[in-house]
């Protein structure tokens, strides 16, 4: 399962921790394993240029999804097919929601990766039962790759 990570801040990102959380929720979700994920994390001024670029909306966000070739959970590959997408963390952003929600910014990077992978995998919390069904599938994915550690 090919995934990329670059990071392009100041921040130490857990690379591998990142890393393994993904093959480990693309497994959960069983994607193709030939699919291919980037993980890039950003300083804020780049999430913010992102953020108004393609949602139009002012100010850095946390996580940002760019599906690829639009894969869903237990579809084999299509011919021509076999990038997932791109999610992109704002580890400075994170770090403020962590002290918000009192836990660590490693803990918020975690859910904001599994939050921004079932995005490219088209989840989403528009509506309240799409909100449940998703928050419930990012804390399993979670809990249990911490229970496999």
């Amino acid at each position: 399962m090919p995934i990329l990570f670059e990071n392009e801040t100041e921040f130490e990102c857990p690379e591998s921790e990142l890393l393994s959380l993904a093959a480990y929720a693309l497994t959960f979700m069983k994607i193709d394993d030939r699919a291919e994920l980037s993980i890039l994390a950003v300083n804020e001024d780049e999430m913010e240029r992102l953020h108004m670029e393609w949602m139009d909306e002012e100010g850095p966000t946390d996580v940002l999804s760019f599906p690829i070739d639009q894969l869903r959970p237990g579809q084999p590959l299509a011919e021509g097919e076999g990038t997932l997408g791109d999610v992109v963390l704002c580890p400075a952003v994170a770090q403020r929601q962590a002290k918000v929600a009192a836990h660590s910014t490693i803990d918020e990077l975690q859910i904001l990766l599994v939050h921004g992978i079932l995005h490219l995998m088209g989840f989403d919390h528009v509506e309240k039962t799409e909100e449940i069904e998703m928050f419930a599938l990012q804390t399993q994915i979670i809990s249990e790759w911490k229970r496999t550690r």
